[in-house]
């Protein structure tokens, strides 16, 4: 049974198609751990195929939490991720188990361990003027208001979201991540794979998208919200559907989504300095690794 020092959550992090789920698994059975899900898409419930949720073998084998618990059609944040996760943590730790914190949604994962500075609450009659926008003005707007902004401009949610927080408090948005709390430092690893193995690995998951049956999937969720609509590929099979792209558009799309996702998470995990990093193109043994790594944080 684990003791009171190994029941702090150990996180297992890295990019998309990296690999994380089949180990953290492995890791959990062999810890007595149970995994949170670290992913600001496979929170919600359905379009499991296209959020590349854990397998139902892999989800049987050690509980899973804040894995498909929210209705696709609901808005949902990093505050609502960060209450959960702090609860699942209490939760799994108060029977003596270990929280494996598993994901690649950096700001996810950097709210739970550093907190979250106070932020205004949505407004919806600002929220909705901005949604009536373009993209493109709504980015030159941030810009304008933010110029050390870091948001993702190719993300709309994350775009007007940024956009209030400025418009309400009349401050940038980006100031607003030094008054993050600090806390004590984390203890996991990030994954990551070779270039040309990692693109592999995304091309061969999203071929294998397809063969289960995504397109059938998108085509009976009617209701998906603002959040959920940001998921990858959801527009490009949407388009698929509708009868603006070929399957095989519709694929090499995906791909390239996501492999340019990929790139931006594993630039938001260099500047996480306490995690050590692991190269699974490199390293025969994972999970002697990932032990090693969870036995060293006592």
């Amino acid at each position: 049974m684990p003791d009171e020092t190994s029941s702090a959550p150990f996180f297992l992090l890295g990019p998309t198609a990296v690999g994380k789920s089949a180990l953290a698994v492995e890791l959990a059975e062999r810890i007595g751990g149970e995994i949170i899900g670290a992913d600001a898409f496979q929170i919600y419930a359905g379009l499991d195929v296209l959020s590349a949720k854990p397998s139902a073998e892999l989800r049987a084998r050690v509980p899973h939490h804040l894995i498909g618990e929210v209705p696709p059609g609901a808005q949902f944040d990093v505050a609502q991720w960060l209450a959960r996760a702090r609860e699942c943590i209490a939760e799994i730790t108060s029977r003596r188990r270990v929280p494996v914190v598993c994901g690649g949604s950096g700001l996810y994962v950097r709210a739970l361990t550093h907190g979250l500075a106070p932020l205004p609450g949505a407004d919806a009659t600002l929220r909705a003027s901005l949604e009536n926008e373009p993209l493109a003005a709504l980015a030159e707007r941030l810009r304008s208001l933010d110029p050390a902004t870091t948001v993702d401009m190719r993300n709309p949610r994350r775009v007007i979201r940024a956009l209030e927080v400025c418009i309400l408090t009349g401050r940038p948005f980006s100031s607003f991540r030094t008054e993050w709390a600090g806390a004590a430092a984390p203890h996991g690893v990030i994954l990551s794979r070779q270039r040309e193995e990692l693109h592999a690995a995304i091309a061969a998951r999203t071929a294998a998208m397809f063969s289960a049956g995504v397109v059938e999937e998108v085509a009976r969720t009617a209701v998906v919200g603002l959040t959920a609509s940001q998921m990858l590929g959801l527009a490009e099979i949407r388009g698929h559907i509708a009868g603006r792209i070929t399957r095989e558009q519709c694929i090499a799309a995906i791909a390239l989504a996501t492999r340019q996702y990929a790139k931006r998470q594993l630039t938001w995990f260099r500047r996480e300095r306490t995690f050590r990093w692991i190269d699974l193109s490199t390293t025969p043994d994972p999970i002697a690794e990932l032990l090693g790594e969870f036995g060293a944080r006592a």
